[in-house]
């Protein structure tokens, strides 16, 4: 049996990050032949995949599932050769001509890193929420409002995403009490559409209420407790299930002891040829600092990404042999 040690794989690619982003400049560098692995710890299509109807995604004017968007997404880019792994990635070294990328599946080397990691959902931070998680505090209105049929809900925030889940999981509640910080910023077409729900009884907004705790028994959520700003009175929701919607926070934690420059808020800055302070490093969708956290505008990112990291590969060496 021989003693040599196992050579670390190495990749002409790596794509840290399963989401529209990922999957689209998974795409466009394996269709000219460059070898590509995508690394995604959660589900592939990220937060597109979770997300009940996507109507502002060019071609579909009756809209699309996220999970179909996702799922044909994930089948074109394997189609042209990306090898898509679960796993995740819990660090970055710059070792000059290759990354370092380590992952729960070992450590690779790759020539290129394009970081896709996205955002994920904020918390409130408030008593009860982690005690909670997943026995009565959600995340995903698409993956547990089936959960709560005929039942009373509360859903926390004001933007876009609790306007649009809060829609969807009337199909589901009884009651849903909305709970917004300060006011409603969500667009004037989810406003519209919010309304009718609030016009035939499904749906109370309750403007100015901070979320304070989230109090249980046993294991069963049962109120929620807030203070209404005006008052400054503590108020209460009796509900079966709370639902948080209160904006994104970027998937950059395995950057920290990176050279990679983060925003204030932890966003990866780029220039604009999405690439980072390293070498070889590229970043595209919700992880960048500056995107409009839209599914369309993180597929174009991915295409550039793509275009630049065969533009860097052009004045390397030639890609990597199996």
């Amino acid at each position: 049996m021989s003693d040599t040690p196992t050579e670390t794989p190495k990749h002409d690619v790596i794509v840290v990050g399963g989401g529209p982003a990922a999957l689209t400049a998974a795409i466009y560098t394996t269709r000219e032949d460059i070898e590509t692995l995508i690394f995604e710890r959660g589900v592939v299509g990220g937060l597109a995949a979770v997300t009940d109807k996507i109507d502002n995604y060019p071609g579909f004017p009756d809209g699309v599932e996220g999970l179909k968007l996702a799922d044909d997404l994930r089948k074109q880019a394997e189609r042209f050769g990306a090898v898509i792994e679960l796993g995740e990635v819990t660090a970055l070294v710059d070792e000059g001509e290759y990354k370092r990328v380590e992952t729960t599946s070992g450590e690779m080397l790759a020539k290129v890193v394009l970081i896709a990691t996205g955002s994920d959902y904020k918390k409130v931070g408030v008593p009860g929420e982690q005690e909670y998680y997943a026995r009565g505090v959600h995340y995903c209105a698409t993956c547990d409002g089936a959960f709560y049929r005929d039942k009373r809900l509360v859903v926390v925030g004001g933007g876009n995403s609790a306007l649009q889940e809060t829609i969807f999981l009337t199909r589901f509640a009884s009651h849903i009490d909305l709970l917004v910080r300060s006011t409603i910023k969500a667009s004037d077409v989810l406003q519209d559409e919010l309304q009718h729900f609030i016009d035939e009884g499904k749906v109370t907004v309750h403007l100015g209420v901070t979320t304070d705790e989230i109090v249980g028994e046993e294991k069963f959520v049962t109120k929620v407790i807030g203070t209404d700003t005006a008052t400054k009175k503590k108020v209460e929701f009796p509900t079966d299930g709370v639902f948080v919607f209160v904006g994104l926070m970027p998937n950059s934690q395995f950057l920290e002891k990176t050279s990679v420059k983060l925003d204030k808020i932890g966003f990866v800055e780029t220039d604009q040829d999405l690439k980072t302070a390293i070498p070889g490093v590229f970043a595209a969708g919700d992880i960048r600092s500056g995107a409009t956290m839209q599914i369309a505008s993180a597929a174009g990112e991915g295409a550039t990404a793509a275009l630049k990291i065969r533009e860097y590969l052009d004045g390397r060496t030639h890609p990597v042999q199996n």
